[in-house]
């Protein structure tokens, strides 16, 4: 019986210590996986392997069709920003330039013309209106000649009566002398008096009608000034209205005219425009990409001809959702990139994507419906380099890197 009992104690000695060994890997490895993910978090440390070197690739393309004249870049040249890449055939475009050049200067001496038969059709006006002034004058004139001649028209008319009168008077004082004489009453010195006073009012009497036929000669002619100065004032009023009409219409010729020369501006724009898209130039300093025309090869628009990788090169690291918890834009970080084997390339964190890059996928993952696999998600984080260190120039867009990104968490 005492045998047994050790054999039983012996067998329990035996699996106990293994089951106890195995019951802690057990518990050690459930906590461990169910605290990875929080420990790696904590990490002061983030590193991934999933990261390559970026930099900006801009397609060249062209805008209008034509003959490729000539490439004057070879393969993966390095080029400046503005240098001639690729030149089209630019005849065509030069002509039509020209062509616009051309009618912007018609348009120019037709506002050069215009504007001479504007000051010459002031001038028409301006002589107009003097023309119009002397007529208003000479009715004035006429006028006043008229009133001066109706003047002395009455004037002569009462000094007539008056000698009229005299006439008469003295007539009868001859005739009453002449009869006093006759009875030798009177003597014949007063007779020969009286005939001699009666003479020369005569004479007055002729001189006043001679004064008023004057008078009325002078008052046809004033008057046939005034009608003749009244025909030219109608007349000058009538020119001056045309010239007046004339210059409208100038003026809306010089409207239409500048509204014109502004279109052929804007055409010699556009032509000039079009002439600049016959040279494509690097937006950038950078590198060229294969030459994909060649010279004499017809292009339409939008056909690529070349491509142009920017010199500012960055790193797209792509970290695990669980790494980004303390990482922020400005963080340091280091950088080794597989093509050059113990090279290490400082910089910072610039900023984190805004969204997983599954999200930027052309199909986004859509968990909604069907069954779901949790899958961790990766944040692309960009990573600038430090200027001016060793090899840089070196580095190229697509190159496979490690990134490792120092996050300063826990007081460290």
């Amino acid at each position: 019986m005492s045998n047994v009992n050790n054999l039983v104690l012996s067998n329990i000695r035996r699996w106990t210590v293994p089951g106890l060994v195995l019951a802690m890997a057990a518990a050690i490895l459930v906590m461990v996986t169910g605290n990875w993910n929080s420990w790696a978090s904590e990490r002061a440390e983030e590193k991934t392997d999933d990261a390559y070197t970026r930099s900006d690739l801009t397609p060249l393309s062209t805008k209008v069709a034509g003959l490729v004249g000539s490439v004057l870049v070879s393969d993966y040249q390095a080029v400046k920003a503005g240098q001639l890449l690729v030149q089209l055939r630019d005849d065509d475009f030069r002509a039509q330039v020209q062509e616009a050049e051309a009618a912007v200067a018609a348009r120019e001496d037709a506002l050069i013309n215009n504007q001479r038969q504007k000051e010459l059709q002031d001038a028409h006006i301006a002589q107009a209106g003097e023309g119009i002034k002397a007529a208003e004058a000479d009715i004035t004139a006429a006028q006043a000649g008229i009133a001066a001649a109706n003047s002395a028209i009455a004037n002569a008319r009462s000094a007539m009566e008056a000698t009229q009168a005299e006439v008469q008077r003295t007539e009868l004082e001859r005739r009453r002398q002449e009869a006093l004489i006759a009875v030798e009453s009177a003597t014949r010195q007063t007779v020969e008096q009286v005939v001699a006073s009666a003479d020369s009012y005569k004479a007055q009497l002729a001189s006043r009608n001679s004064e008023i036929a004057s008078a009325q000669a002078q008052l046809s002619s004033r008057q046939a000034d005034l009608a003749k100065a009244r025909a030219e004032l109608g007349s000058k009023n009538a020119e001056l209205e045309a010239q007046k009409r004339q210059r409208a219409v100038l003026d809306s010729q010089e409207m239409m005219l500048k509204a014109d020369l502004n279109a052929q501006k804007a055409a010699l724009v556009l032509a000039q425009t079009t002439l600049g898209y016959t040279r494509i130039v690097a937006p950038e300093n950078g590198r060229v990409s294969e030459r994909k025309v060649l010279p004499g090869q017809l292009v339409s628009p939008g056909t690529q001809v070349i491509s142009l990788v920017q010199d500012d090169v960055w790193v797209e690291a792509n970290y695990r959702e669980t790494q980004v918890r303390h990482m922020h834009p400005g963080n340091p970080a280091t950088v080794r990139v597989d093509a050059f084997p113990g090279a290490v390339f400082r910089g910072k964190v610039e900023y984190l994507s805004p969204a997983s890059g599954s999200q930027f996928a052309l199909l986004p993952p859509d968990n909604a419906t069907g069954n779901f696999t949790k899958v961790v998600q990766r944040v692309p984080v960009k990573i600038v380099l430090d200027r001016n260190q060793p090899e840089t120039e070196r580095l190229r867009d697509g190159l496979s890197v490690i990134a490792m990104v120092r996050t300063y968490k826990g007081g460290q």
